[in-house]
């Protein structure tokens, strides 16, 4: 995984109680609100972080420029969430490193499988996962009924990426 890291990135693990990653998911949640609106308030009470262990930040300098988290869904799967890069920092790979930092963490602890839910209107966040062989699914939990809800799943088993 190093071996793809820009010399300036770096990669961190932390919780969800560290002071970047909350930085992050702030600017996160705006960015949602600005490309949803309204309806962004239905999924604010699914995106809170009480305590995550598992978070991924990637730092540029002393920043962190990107944020990921997953947490466990059932016996052999995570649900990733709060996936986020800045705005200035985009295109640039980041957003699919933070993705294979946070599946190979995923394999260490013996997850087969990763879950995930985005929104019809964050079309790069789709064409990323689509692109690193995760699958449209059924809208799962709390996103059954939700019309602006897109879940997708990988197989981290038998998977041909990273």
């Amino acid at each position: 995984m190093s071996g793809d890291l820009k010399p300036e990135l770096r990669i961190s693990k932390a919780d969800s109680s560290d002071g970047e990653f909350l930085k992050l998911i702030a600017l996160l949640d705006r960015d949602l609100q600005e490309r949803n609106g309204e309806e962004q308030q239905q999924y604010d009470k699914y995106n809170k972080v009480d305590y995550i262990k598992d978070v991924i930040l990637i730092y540029s300098g002393v920043s962190a420029v990107g944020c990921g988290a997953f947490k466990k869904f059932d016996g052999g799967t995570v649900e990733l969430k709060r996936i986020f890069v800045r705005k200035e920092y985009r295109k640039q790979g980041i957003s699919r490193l933070i993705l294979k930092s946070l599946e190979q963490l995923a394999e260490t602890q013996g997850y087969k499988a990763c879950v995930l839910e985005t929104g019809l209107r964050q079309v790069e966040a789709i064409n990323l996962y689509r692109s690193s062989g995760y699958q449209i699914i059924g809208n799962y939990g709390p996103y059954i009924g939700m019309e602006n809800s897109l879940c997708m799943k990988k197989d981290l088993e038998n998977s041909t990426e990273g």
